[in-house]
């Protein structure tokens, strides 16, 4: 099925280029709100966004398709993505948006749509809004015209559900942390939680001015965490990304700590009090050492290709409540219905209080085998079917074959082919990520 402007989370790009410009939004809006209109009763869409410069825009443009084809529209501000997703089902909307681009510098932005049961949509939604993109838009009658409305609650409300799932019988007194935000969209509600469970916090990346998101500080650039948390004396370190759907975690000593390691934590910890469903879903990226742990443990582990939307596919299919990304993206669907930064770092947090031991006794599960990623940019064209390019990558599997894994994919979000390699011997996976990407690099 071949979408052409969704990709592997929603649509994205850069601002003021297409597909992300007003335009667009408006368009999204009139056809989102045309296929999510069934039934008689008033439709209600639920609309959230990041801290870019460029959410104003976007905002009034999807307010303004909304409700031209009759849907009311609550606007929740800067929010975290589980927040929309969680919001929408709570307040019984048709439909949700998260107005992002996630990790992404503050010059893109994206549109993520959530179903009136807070799950992204399936391929096959995503394909009906884009066919309808090309219609004339269903507009509503005068008289019918949707109206907008913003709350201001909606910051309280979704605290008190990522409180909600921290064991009631622990707090977070005497542990200090330190929390980056990333400038984005969780820059009030993750330090409000964390202060109200009890903790000492020492918020950064909590002061966006449109531009900032992301920008050397949060997930994807925990520098500054690492730095932060040695200098504090702080027992442990928290990075979300701009929409808050990711989290890395640092340690006392200022080791980053990745998905794979979180999401084995979690596993073995829900395992150990009965709770675990079925097995930890994750993607073709995670570590071969995660396997190998869980292995060992008697857990089994399913990969999806990348993308948070397919594990969770995979997990509903399946029964299970663990499953993520080594990016950070970790989705428990005992409490979300999609990736959320900050309710999998209180999972985390839990365990290392009940454990009463330092972070880096608790999160370190695993030795993860040497693994290597890069990506190469490429201006267009399909340097993948390059002959010269599949040839080196042939010449790989057959050096790795029985000792490691290759992985070459082509991003789903920017024009970027990601090569990793992962094996025992690091020089040989060194060497061969290298040899790719130059490959890779002459021919695109």
């Amino acid at each position: 099925m071949t979408r052409r402007f969704f990709g592997t989370d929603g649509i994205r790009g850069l601002t003021n280029s297409e597909p992300m410009t007003a335009q667009m939004a408006l368009r999204v809006g009139q056809a989102a709100g045309v296929h999510f209109s069934r039934g008689d009763h008033r439709h209600r869409v639920v609309i959230g966004k990041d801290t870019r410069l460029s959410g104003y825009m976007m905002e009034s443009a999807l307010v303004a398709g909304f409700t031209s084809v009759g849907m009311d529209v609550v606007l929740l501000g800067p929010m975290p993505t589980p927040a929309v997703a969680m919001l929408t089902t709570s307040m019984r909307a048709d439909i949700g948006v998260m107005i992002s681009a996630s990790h992404n510098p503050y010059f893109d932005n994206g549109i993520k749509l959530f179903g009136p049961d807070g799950y992204k949509l399936s391929d096959a939604a995503e394909k009906a809004i884009e066919d309808r993109l090309d219609q004339p838009p269903n507009l509503a009658a005068p008289a019918s015209i949707g109206r907008a409305k913003r709350i201001d609650d909606a910051r309280g409300r979704y605290v008190h559900h990522a409180k909600s799932t921290f064991p009631d019988r622990l707090r977070l007194d005497g542990l200090k942390i330190v929390v980056d935000c990333a400038n984005g969209a969780a820059y009030h509600v993750a330090p409000d939680a964390l202060w109200e469970l009890g903790a000492e916090v020492i918020p950064i990346g909590v002061s966006p001015d449109g531009i900032n998101i992301n920008d050397g500080c949060g997930s994807t650039r925990p520098e500054q965490l690492q730095e932060s948390v040695v200098a504090s004396g702080a027992d442990i370190g928290i990075a979300l990304d701009g929409d808050a759907d990711r989290v890395i975690i640092v340690d006392e000593a200022g080791r980053i700590t990745d998905g794979d390691q979180l999401m084995a934590l979690i596993a073995l910890e829900q395992q150990r009090r009965g709770a675990l469903k079925g097995a930890l879903v994750t993607t073709v990226m995670s570590n071969l050492g995660l396997e190998r742990r869980l292995t060992d443990a008697g857990i089994d582990m399913v990969r999806t290709q990348v993308g948070d939307r397919y594990v969770l596919e995979k997990m509903r299919e399946m029964g299970c409540n663990v499953g993520g990304e080594q990016s950070g993206h970790i989705i428990l669907a005992d409490h979300s219905t999609t990736g959320d930064g900050l309710v999998a770092a209180l999972q985390v947090l839990a365990a290392v209080v009940d454990s009463g031991k330092p972070a880096s006794q608790v999160l370190a599960q695993f030795e993860p085998v040497p693994q290597l990623l890069k990506n190469v940019r490429f201006q267009g064209g399909a340097p993948l079917e390059q002959q010269s390019v599949q040839q080196r990558i042939a010449d790989a599997e057959l050096e790795l074959s029985g000792r490691g894994r290759l992985l070459i994919r082509k991003s789903g979000t920017e024009p970027l082919i990601r090569v990793m390699a992962e094996g025992d011997d690091s020089e040989l996976v060194a060497r061969i990520v290298d040899d790719i990407c130059e490959a890779v690099a002459r021919a695109s």
